[in-house]
């Protein structure tokens, strides 16, 4: 066999000119023991808290506990084919998730990965799962009103962009669907929406993503789920990878917002993971630093000063109450942390009230600065009118005869009960909302009886619609109740008194 010494020599030139003199260097440890999504790791002494680390199966871990003799670690994925005795390398690198527009429309697990089929997300954007929010004097006050095409809510716990308002209340009391109508009215207003299922049903995500897609709002919204069946270090990280990427439109000038839900199943699974890694239980077993897990997230949301680009993270956290306890542990920490809570009550719920929300426990701290000046107008004292009504309403159960101006205070407070109420999935624009609140606030529903209240709005909005369109525009262009306003939105609705049938349809 002859040989061919230029080929030979180019062999080897190739190979001295690719030589490359560098050792990998790099911290490993060995597995002790591993079970319930948790591994202690002994011989990785250099290793940072929240630092990377990785398993022979290719699962990443999270150095989440730096004792003396070892490290434990959360594993973020499959833990079931890791053994004891198993090589774990440390990454030198903090936990990262991929950001910008390319994980716009996309469902995404915790890490980033894809749950949609829809293949890899192209991203050359990462940003760390865990930052310090900014500072104090890197903000500025929340004034800019974030719409969410709710009747009650706009109008009495009005939510700003850069604002936190908590959605707190039973199981299966419509807090999903405040959080859902809240994102599908951000349709062309140039949000970015992020929507964190924690611990639920698959099905329940599911169900969600093919809501978002019906009604086109999965154009500007990414879901990221870890749902009931994830491992709790999953379940753990979900909130704070769903706020790293809205941080990447928030820091560029951007504005998003973030619902999650819902955080009493975040804390379950921190605890869970805190105990298994035994640090002291707290009170309720949660451990000391839970209400910090919490603080440190949604402190996040901010409105930047003008410096910065003045952009905005809008969070609606949800909290599930057990039989309306509001006092319990997690549920007083997220209220004191949040700017407001809108409170879902069950016995409004099944009495037909939706959304169930109960105006005189349900509070935003931020109020009228967040509101357009003619929703300021008009909603002003509507708050106060439904607080006298159920008051009111209280009384009048006992059956005592009511004075002419008692029963016309109950009467009016019926029809608003009944005008707050809206449907899913159908949020209104804020001249609707002006125009409708104005009718009932001002007795110009007083005639209309009680049941075909919500029949007559409707059908009153469409007329609005399609006769006075002018008014709808100026009011969206420019939101004030002004006299000459006024005076239109009376004229319209007379006018389409005049032309309803009612209950003969």
């Amino acid at each position: 066999m002859k040989f061919n010494s230029d080929e030979i020599a180019s062999v080897l030139q190739a190979e001295i000119e690719q030589f490359d003199s560098k050792i990998d260097v790099r911290e490993v440890g060995t597995v002790l023991e591993v079970g319930d999504g948790i591994a202690r790791v002994y011989g990785l002494s250099g290793v940072m808290a929240g630092e990377m680390v990785e398993f022979p199966n290719g699962s990443i871990g999270l150095a989440f506990n730096l004792e003396e003799n070892s490290v434990g670690v959360i594993i973020l994925g499959d833990y079931l084919t890791i053994e004891e005795g198993d090589e774990v390398k440390a990454l030198g690198t903090l936990l990262s998730v991929p950001a910008g527009d390319a994980v716009i429309g996309r469902v995404l697990d915790p890490l980033g990965n894809p749950l949609d089929g829809k293949g890899p997300v192209q991203s050359d954007i990462t940003r760390p799962v865990e930052i310090i929010a900014t500072g104090v004097a890197e903000r500025k006050p929340v004034t800019e009103p974030l719409q969410t095409g709710i009747k009650a809510i706009d109008a009495m716990t009005p939510i700003g962009r850069g604002q936190r308002e908590l959605i707190i209340g039973d199981r299966k009391t419509g807090k999903t669907a405040i959080a859902i109508d809240a994102i599908l009215n951000q349709k062309g207003q140039g949000v970015k929406c992020f929507y964190v299922a924690i611990g639920q049903k698959d099905s329940a995500v599911a169900s969600v993503v093919d809501v978002l897609e019906r009604y086109g709002a999965m154009e500007y919204t990414t879901v990221i789920a870890a749902g009931a069946s994830s491992p709790a270090p999953l379940q753990y990280i979900a909130p704070y990878a769903g706020t790293a990427m809205a941080e990447h439109f928030m820091f560029n000038g951007g504005h998003a917002l973030v619902v999650y839900d819902d955080l009493s199943k975040q804390a379950t699974a921190y605890r869970q993971m805190s105990l298994l890694m035994r640090r002291p239980p707290g009170r309720e077993a949660y451990p000391g630093d839970v209400f910090y897990c919490h603080s440190r997230l949604l402190e996040r949301s901010s409105k930047l000063s003008d410096d910065l680009g003045g952009g905005s993270i809008t969070s609606l956290p949800i909290i599930e109450t057990l039989e309306g306890e509001v006092s319990a542990y997690i549920p007083t920490n997220v209220i004191s942390i949040t700017d407001g809570q809108i409170y879902v009550q069950p016995d409004l719920f099944f009495s037909g009230v939706r959304p169930a929300m109960n105006p005189g426990i349900s509070v935003s701290r931020v109020g009228g600065a967040a509101q357009t000046k003619a929703m300021k107008k008009v909603s002003g004292g509507l708050r106060l009118q439904l607080a006298a009504f159920r008051a009111l309403e209280a009384f009048a159960q006992l059956g005592t005869d009511l004075d002419p101006a008692t029963q016309k205070e109950l009467d009016r407070g019926y029809r608003m009960v009944e005008l707050l109420k809206q449907p899913q999935y159908q949020p209104l624009s804020v001249a609707e909302q002006v125009i409708s609140i104005y009718a009932g606030t001002n007795g110009m529903l007083d005639d209309v009886p009680v049941k075909e209240v919500q029949q007559f709005e409707k059908e009153m909005l469409q007329f609005v619609n399609d006769k006075h369109s002018s008014l709808v525009s100026d009011m969206t262009a420019k939101p004030e109740l002004s006299d000459e306003n006024v005076e239109r939105i009376v004229k319209a609705v007379t006018e389409f008194k005049a032309v309803y049938k009612g209950g003969e349809r």
